[in-house]
């Protein structure tokens, strides 16, 4: 797709209560960063909403990009989000795919995803990065809202699904 200007909006009507939970759950959990694929009408594709850490939220529509200052307040009220805390950068090596965290920092933290995606409902999917010792491997954590597929843990590149039923 060619990226013309991107246009600044104050609201993305629908969609306004999907930024508001992903900023509220950026914000408690210490995410760098949260993502959201919602389905649209009938007829429409998926919408992407991200949302980063110091960073505007960006909506995209699939043929076109908005961005909404990340401060910015709306009408809207977010579904009820897990409890989460945030917890501190976990010890990665990625190239032996291994993750050094308090115990069950990572079942709580991929809980909280579930939860957020459960929050959102349908079909859609939250995925949350989370910082770790190395840059070039942050954690992500995906998961569907109707627990069709399996959380994925992600870090750097590779791509860990979880067994059924976890956490």
């Amino acid at each position: 797709m060619d990226e013309g200007p991107i246009e600044l909006v104050g609201s993305v009507g629908p969609l306004d209560a999907v930024v508001v939970a992903l900023r509220e759950f950026l914000h408690r959990s210490g995410a760098v960063r949260a993502v959201a694929v919602v389905d649209r009408e009938p007829g429409e594709g998926p919408a992407v909403v991200e949302c980063a850490r110091l960073a505007p939220i960006e909506v995209d529509y699939g043929d076109r990009i908005v961005h909404l200052p990340h401060a910015i307040e709306l009408d809207a009220k977010p579904p009820p989000l897990p409890d989460v805390r945030q917890l501190a950068p976990f010890e990665v090596d990625a190239s032996k795919a291994e993750i050094a965290a308090p115990l069950g920092g990572v079942a709580h933290l991929a809980g909280a995803v579930r939860d957020l995606a459960a929050a959102l409902g349908g079909r859609n999917v939250a995925m949350a990065q989370f910082e770790t010792n190395d840059p070039d491997a942050p954690l992500a954590i995906t998961a569907r809202a109707d627990g069709s597929e399996p959380i994925v843990l992600a870090l750097g590149d590779e791509e860990f699904p979880m067994e059924p039923g976890w956490p």
